[in-house]
């Protein structure tokens, strides 16, 4: 990675090639297991381009220079303090979990001579995309030593586990009932053995000290792979393909506002977590920023905007019924602006960001969904419980969403990112009804 002092005051310094773009987002996605490995991934890169740490146990007393913080090891805050008075925030907000198989605390059991181990769903799986990977184990394990705790972020790496389809000629329902059962047809055999302490084993090859608990997931080991040079099939492509665009364009900010990175844990179960979307983390920050600059906050959220990235359904190639008459969206046609009942877009934001991509010449579409179809909630939605401002949802459109395997278009992740990055150095300057727009 590139390493620097002050990004803010070295043009494009990120402004990377299309080519180096997809190897950089290759390795996050194979990199990013699961939230942990994915945010510690982003740390240790923000530390190598010389951004500083914050503790929110300590108190805060900020300058001109670039900074992060991390609640709960698993979801991240990155800004700038400019050497000028701001107006507003710029935010970027995506999430870094994914549907996964969470492991149960003391779940080992030995069944027929297979070393199984009891699992939870973390999401809404899609189940049968799970089945017949290999599977390996990443998340994070506290220990112990002459009572202190200490928090360890692992990863295996090398597939562990499998869970077995049953062979059709079992089951004779196999091509036309896929009705899984989470606590019976999705449970991972690891080992032939009757050993219960193999799991612990196997993680006590990276850690010596005593192990009091842990939060422990199963991932698809599989590598990303490029079909027909712009098809994108990998593991993770929801919603890490958001995270590194925007993650990517805050780093070519350039405008006069404090920009703010944001990507949330836990929104594939809710958000309602402590460093989840719907927690008071954005809004915890944005106050500290505000009070240590002596800033006025509800002035800076009036002029504040938020673009919530996440993923979509592009049109599926079997099966077009299930998409709205008029809202479709295409692989490698350009971003999607998506307008839900749950979502956050209105005509207002929508305009604005619609005008920022025509003037970076950036292809986009807009996104709704059947009527008759639920969609979920969105990240700005969850968040503008807390923080009132402008808010806009956009995302790539995909398919397989939420199986352990996912297909996208490698072009819509780079036009994401060019949108972003143009959304970061763009100055949105509101008065009274009218906006005018400066593009720096």
């Amino acid at each position: 990675m590139y390493k620097f002092k002050n990004y803010l005051q070295t043009k494009n310094v990120m402004n990377m090639k299309q080519k180096d773009f997809y190897k950089q987002l290759l390795d996050f996605l194979k990199k990013g297991t699961v939230s942990f490995t994915a945010t510690k991934y982003l740390k240790e890169h923000f530390l190598n381009m010389g951004f500083k740490e914050l503790s929110e146990t300590d108190t805060w007393k900020l300058k001109k220079g670039n900074y992060f913080t991390i609640r709960n090891d698993t979801t991240l805050i990155a800004f700038n303090i400019p050497d000028f008075t701001p107006q507003s925030f710029m935010i970027t907000t995506t999430h870094c979990d994914t549907p996964s198989l969470l492991l149960k605390p003391g779940g080992e059991n030995v069944v027929n001579n297979y070393l199984k181990h009891n699992v939870m769903p973390y999401g809404g799986l899609l189940n049968y995309g799970w089945l017949d990977r290999p599977l390996s184990i990443a998340g994070r394990v506290i220990t112990k030593q002459n009572n202190t705790l200490k928090k360890n972020i692992i990863d295996l790496k090398n597939p562990v586990a499998i869970i077995p389809s049953l062979a059709i000629h079992q089951n004779d329902k196999a091509n036309s009932n896929l009705d899984l059962n989470m606590q019976k047809d999705l449970q991972p055999i690891f080992a032939l053995t009757n050993k219960k302490t193999y799991l612990k084993d196997l993680i006590k090859q990276n850690i010596k000290e005593e192990i009091l608990d842990y939060d422990l997931y199963l991932y698809n080991t599989q590598e990303p792979v490029i079909i027909d040079k712009n098809i994108l099939l990998s593991p993770r492509i929801d919603n890490l393909t958001s995270t590194f665009s925007a993650y990517q364009a805050f780093l070519n900010n350039n405008n006069h506002a404090i920009n703010l990175f944001v990507t949330f844990n836990n929104e594939e179960i809710g958000s309602l977590t402590k460093e989840g979307a719907e927690s008071s983390f954005l809004l915890d920050i944005l106050k500290r920023i505000s009070t240590s600059l002596n800033l006025d906050l509800a002035k800076m959220l009036a002029h504040t905007f938020i673009v919530s990235s996440d993923n979509t359904h592009a049109i599926h190639p079997n099966h077009s019924e299930v998409m709205d008459e008029t809202g479709n969206v295409y692989l490698n046609q350009g971003l999607a602006i998506i307008k839900e009942i749950n979502s956050t877009t209105d005509g207002y934001f929508s305009s604005i960001f619609k005008n920022i991509c025509d003037e970076a010449k950036i292809k986009y579409q807009d996104c709704t969904s059947k009527n008759d179809l639920s969609t979920g909630s969105t990240l700005s939605g969850l968040s503008l419980r807390h923080v009132s401002a402008c808010s806009i949802d956009i995302g790539i459109p995909q398919l397989a969403m939420h199986s352990s395997y996912e297909c996208c278009g490698l072009k819509d992740v780079y036009t994401l990112y060019k949108a972003l990055k143009k959304f970061y150095q763009t100055d949105i300057i509101i008065n009274k009804d009218k906006i005018s727009l400066k593009f720096n």
